[in-house]
């Protein structure tokens, strides 16, 4: 009987890891090796997320969490590095507006953060935005495109760090020119039937003034015979 208790506390125990893994996200020693992967997959309109703790699990498919076991500021580091070495992507980079606000009287260690961060983000433009905004973009950008969510033992409140991938080797101003470049080129095949137009409205209104004379010249032939 001992033997059979020892097999079905061992079982238990297992269960009980198994349950605690599906419920609050796998550990992934490998997060690194994960993390370049997928960033070979991923490009323009990507997200790769960052996050504290305490980050929840979003229910969108095209969200994946991944619990790294890993310091907060480490992951950011990590992430930046391997979107710099990517030559098909650059980083578009979100923090929460709220990080700013909050008190080190109420979130010790925030303000070395903060600090650390910054170093870390170099002369990266950084946007802030509220943090459920944030969250909202993600689950727009969920419904179309892929998701990667770096979970960490970070436990300061608004720390996460939003990660848009954009295209590596087309700039926005570039795509701007193309656009304009598109649109000239339908106006110009435009360019006929808008002359037929003008020409149309311009006989039309050369037959209005036409008319107006002649009706003047009527009025006045009609108050001469008046006149008699």
């Amino acid at each position: 009987m001992t033997g059979v208790n020892a097999r079905v506390g061992m079982m238990s125990v297992w269960a009980l890891v198994g349950m605690t893994a599906l419920g609050c996200g796998r550990i992934s020693p490998g997060w690194r090796a994960e993390l370049d992967d997928t960033l070979a997959l991923y490009g323009h309109r990507n997200w790769i997320v960052v996050a504290d703790s305490a980050y929840p699990a979003q229910s969108r498919p095209g969200i994946r969490t991944v619990a790294t076991g890993a310091g907060q500021l480490e992951t950011v580091e990590a992430v930046l590095k391997a979107v710099d070495k990517a030559p098909h992507v650059r980083p578009i980079i979100y923090v929460d507006a709220e990080m700013r606000h909050v008190p080190e009287a109420d979130a010790s260690g925030i303000g070395a953060y903060r600090e650390e961060l910054r170093e870390i983000l170099g002369d990266r433009p950084v946007e802030a935005i509220p943090h459920e905004e944030l969250i909202a973009k993600l689950d727009e950008a969920a419904k179309v495109f892929s998701v990667l969510i770096l979970k960490t033992e970070l436990t300061l409140p608004y720390t996460s760090v939003f990660v848009q991938l954009d295209c590596g080797y087309w700039s926005g101003d570039a795509e701007k020119r193309l656009r304009e470049t598109i649109g000239a080129d339908k106006g110009a095949g435009q360019g006929p039937q808008k002359e037929a137009e003008r020409k149309q409205e311009k006989k039309e209104r050369l037959k209005q003034r036409l008319e107006q004379k002649k009706r003047a010249l009527e009025d006045k032939a009609q108050e001469k015979r008046g006149e008699r």
